[in-house]
């Protein structure tokens, strides 16, 4: 079991429970059966430094997780092609 941080910027226009629904099947994807969440911080809407896919904001949220490192790679191919997360970052600890 490894420690992860996963911070996902999402799409600003996305309303409270389409966001919850999407942040709540990522990390059950990466936590999978054995894994947990230490610490969920979502930040809020927040303006971007230069736009990303032609959005000038975006809602942070960042995890603390534990987890299997297979359920980390299928989740790094499956992010790729969510429409509304803008960019996402997985690190290991």
């Amino acid at each position: 079991m490894n420690s992860y941080y996963l911070t996902l910027v999402l799409k600003p226009e996305m309303g409270e429970k389409e966001r919850k629904d999407l942040l709540d099947l990522v990390t059950k994807k990466l936590v999978g059966e054995e894994g947990k969440v230490e610490k969920e911080d979502l930040w809020g809407k927040r303006p971007l430094a230069y736009p990303i896919k032609r959005q000038t904001a975006g809602f942070f949220a960042h995890f603390q997780i534990q987890a299997e490192t297979k359920n980390a790679k299928g989740l790094d191919k499956s992010l790729d092609l969510e429409e509304d997360v803008l960019r996402y970052l997985l690190i290991k600890r």
